[in-house]
């Protein structure tokens, strides 16, 4: 009889009363938006859902579409096919996701797919800020400052006035020019006085490889492939730069914690759906994202992926693009780095 009478006073009182938590209003306000929505989009999916991965199988990103799948395709009561279509840093699945128009398409896609692909390389087809309606953030991951095991000292700032020391006859790799680990380095570079070359590579392990024998002083790397050589004494790690420490490497401190600011850079794969799909779908399908991306087991899947799980609404997701986009857009405008199409 309380709870009636509870009910009975809140109905009475208006939709003022009812007060969701800030993270609710965010994660359920694409769900309340679809609720709302025209016949076609309740009655949406209609068909299978194809998220297109822009890089090979076994990948990061295609481990991380790949973990959210399962309960995704729960969420909509529609099967959900991952698709591989690698080639040019992932931009040839951005361009497809860009192009689709029947509804049923996402990509599954990289900071720089959504971000600043069309400043490096003005001859893309698509434009991240124009052709691509966000879904959600999926998983962030850090990235590691890393330098040659033959450098002088052990402590981060000690290993940091070495590289400074070198004075331009150092170099350091990346999997390619444009990529994230470019673009962090010359942003690291401006914070801290360090000149080194850049020397692109076809890969991670090849820039590993190349540090290893001598040919590269720095690169800043995925943690998985880093730490092991780190451990063994073979390389050595001045810090992480996500802004604080991260659940996906809990023993290695930060730059911040080497007194280098400004230089806060994670990588990061996302959702998004092409500009054209009708907004009420775009809500529905976001919220159903959220859901999957935000299941203990898609977390522990992400997790052993090497992501950590977010799950954002898509203006989260959009906020960050636009981040992102400034950030990396500085560096790219101040070192006029271009990518050849």
């Amino acid at each position: 009889m309380h709870q009636r009478r509870r009910l009975l006073s809140l109905l009475a009182a208006g939709p003022a009363a009812f007060t969701l938590p800030t993270w609710a209003q965010t994660a359920g306000a694409p769900r309340t938006a679809a609720a709302a929505a025209s016949p076609k989009a309740l009655a949406w999916p209609t068909q299978p859902l194809k998220i297109l991965v822009g890089f090979p199988g076994g990948s990061t990103p295609d481990l991380a579409a790949r973990a959210i799948s399962e309960a995704l395709a729960k969420n909509l009561g529609q099967p959900v096919v991952v698709e591989n279509r690698p080639g040019a840093s992932g931009n040839i699945a951005a361009d497809l996701v860009a192009k689709a128009r029947d509804d049923h398409t996402i990509g599954v896609l990289i900071n720089g797919n959504l971000t600043v692909a069309k400043l490096l390389n003005p001859k893309l087809p698509f434009d991240p800020a124009k052709d691509f309606a966000p879904l959600s953030l999926i998983g962030t991951a850090p990235l590691l400052l890393t330098v040659a095991g033959t450098a002088t000292g052990s402590k981060p700032a000690e290993l940091l006035h070495w590289a400074r020391s070198l004075e331009g006859k150092a170099n350091y790799g990346t999997p390619g020019n444009g990529t994230v680990g470019h673009l962090g380095m010359e942003l690291i570079k401006s914070k801290t006085g360090i000149t080194a070359v850049h020397v692109p590579y076809p890969g991670n392990p090849q820039v590993i490889n190349a540090m290893l024998s001598g040919q590269v002083h720095l690169a800043l790397l995925p943690p998985g492939l880093a730490l092991p050589h780190v451990r063994s004494g073979k390389l050595k790690a001045i810090g992480l730069t996500s802004p604080g420490r991260s659940a996906l490497v809990t023993d290695q401190p930060t730059l911040r914690d080497a007194d280098v600011t400004g230089a806060d850079l994670e990588i990061w794969t996302a959702a998004a759906a092409p500009a054209s799909m009708p907004k009420p779908i775009v809500a529905k399908l976001s919220a159903a994202l959220v859901e999957a991306i935000r299941a203990p087991d898609s977390r522990q899947k992400l997790l052993n992926a090497g992501w950590q799980a977010v799950g954002t609404a898509p203006e989260g997701l959009a906020n960050r693009m636009k981040a992102d986009t400034n950030q990396l857009g500085g560096i790219i405008m101040m070192r006029g780095i271009k990518v050849d199409s």
